[in-house]
């Protein structure tokens, strides 16, 4: 008998715990497993902050696939493009740019997201988002150039510039790369001694009006007061109005005379979705319960690509918001629903209550609510980093990661780039390779020149 083949799309959270589950418990004979993803490992996004900080090594938070005792999952080194629902094929462009068709019985879709933008003038050619492993790594070399650059500058409007930096985005991605980059400045400013301290500002800009709300009022206030107090400029109700690549204009009127851009402001399902020509709920992709797509016969999709109702908030219609805790969760019960289905068992709706949320805002200073239970500081801060460490997949990766920590707060930063600053650096499109994707169109007619081919 033909083996079904499972095919699964991305490598994030979602994705992985699925490829885990279904190696544990289903047998090699029941099923082939592919999986296609870029890079052969799990990024544990919450971490890259201090990646750029320098906190933690690039290596720490990139998982190996391929160190699992159950590994059998065949890895194809690219980037789900297109899906064809109908005749069963998606559309894969290698790592090497050839575009190759690989047909499935069984598709889970969880290609996550990209940074969300807007139609912001000089948005897309000089912000730098914080969603990649790369640019992580990538502004950690940019900030220490801009340092580099301000101590050897005889003028000054160039050295207050390239001393501006600015972040929009007030949720955990923003506050966190705020805050891990003010430490990371504020502590190299010691070793630059023609640099003035006082020189050096960050501001945080975000539309709302409060900063992360998700924490609650009390909360929230706490980490505003710990940002402002390490003379973090919040600026809310406010946001970007044009970008150059020598100033920053605000919606406020103000302009920032700045080098330095890092938006974060949201995050929007992956271009993959569009090419099924599926319903959608706020850009992400309809499911069931069970997280299954209708109208579209063996295709799962969860993580941030899919709206997965939330069968344990209090208000009708929610949808889980797009977190590593409701992915991973999420990717267990597909690859549950999943097996179930090839054994010809009824499905299960996905329930999970949301456990809380930490922040790490570097140091000891932090702000958490596991449970429901407002912590601050040193508690806070133990709950984060202990939630983030047990969280890590391997014990390897968590070796190096609690390594990583202590010799951090032993010996410190020593400030050196890697050398990754290119005259022209990547944008943001090129960073998360968003310009890859085929149209419905275009998927359609690929697949139309395959059947006349042959």
């Amino acid at each position: 008998m033909v083996r079904p083949r499972i095919l699964v799309v991305g490598a994030g959270f979602a994705g992985v715990e699925c490829i885990r589950r279904l190696e544990r418990r289903l047998s090699p004979a029941e099923a082939d497993i592919t999986l296609v993803t870029p890079n052969s490992y799990q990024l544990y996004l919450p971490l890259l902050p201090q990646v750029a900080s320098g906190v933690l090594t690039p290596q720490s938070i990139a998982v190996s696939l391929r160190r699992s005792s159950r590994y059998r999952t065949r890895i194809i080194p690219g980037g789900a493009v297109g899906v064809d629902t109908e005749a069963r094929v998606c559309v894969v462009r290698k790592i090497t740019g050839e575009l190759t068709e690989h047909a499935y019985d069984y598709l889970v879709l969880a290609p996550g997201s990209i940074t969300r933008t807007f139609d912001i003038p000089g948005l897309t050619e000089h912000a730098r988002g914080m969603k990649t492993l790369a640019e992580a790594t990538y502004l950690r070399d940019h900030v220490i150039a801009q340092l580099d650059l301000a101590d050897a500058s005889e003028d000054e409007a160039e050295r207050a510039a390239r001393l501006c930096f600015v972040v929009v985005g007030g949720g955990y991605a923003g506050t966190e790369t705020a805050a891990c980059l003010q430490r990371l400045t504020h502590h190299a400013a010691k070793r630059y001694p023609r640099l003035d301290p006082g020189q050096i500002t960050w501001h945080l800009l975000d539309l709302a009006p409060k900063l992360m709300p998700e924490l609650g009022d009390s909360l929230g206030r706490v980490a505003l007061d710990v940002l402002r107090r390490r003379g973090i400029q919040v600026s809310l109700g406010v946001s970007v109005a044009k970008v150059s690549s020598t100033e920053v204009t605000l919606t406020d009127g103000r302009v920032l005379p700045s080098r330095t851009l890092i938006w974060t402001a949201g995050v929007a399902a992956s271009p993959l979705i569009g090419t099924l020509g599926a319903e959608t709920v706020r850009g992400r992709l309809l499911v069931t319960p069970e997280m299954s797509v209708p109208a579209a016969a063996g295709v799962f999709a969860l993580g941030d690509a899919a709206a997965v109702p939330d069968l344990a908030a209090r208000e009708e219609g929610a949808i889980c918001p797009p977190t590593a805790q409701h992915a991973l969760r999420q990717g267990r019960a597909v690859a549950d629903n999943l097996i179930a289905t090839l054994r010809h068992q009824p499905l299960r709706p996905y329930v999970h209550k949301d456990l809380g949320l930490v922040v790490d805002l570097g140091g000891t200073d932090a702000v958490s609510k596991p449970l429901g239970i407002p912590l601050r500081g040193l508690p806070a801060q133990a709950v984060a980093r202990g939630y983030h460490w047990s969280a890590l997949r391997t014990n390897v990766a968590k070796t190096r990661v609690l390594t990583n920590w202590l010799l951090n707060a032993v010996a410190g930063d020593d400030f050196v780039r890697s050398g990754l600053t290119a005259a022209k650096p990547p944008t943001l499109r090129e960073f998360e390779y968003t310009d890859t994707y085929l149209s419905a169109d275009q998927v359609r007619a690929h697949m139309a020149a395959l059947r006349a081919t042959g």
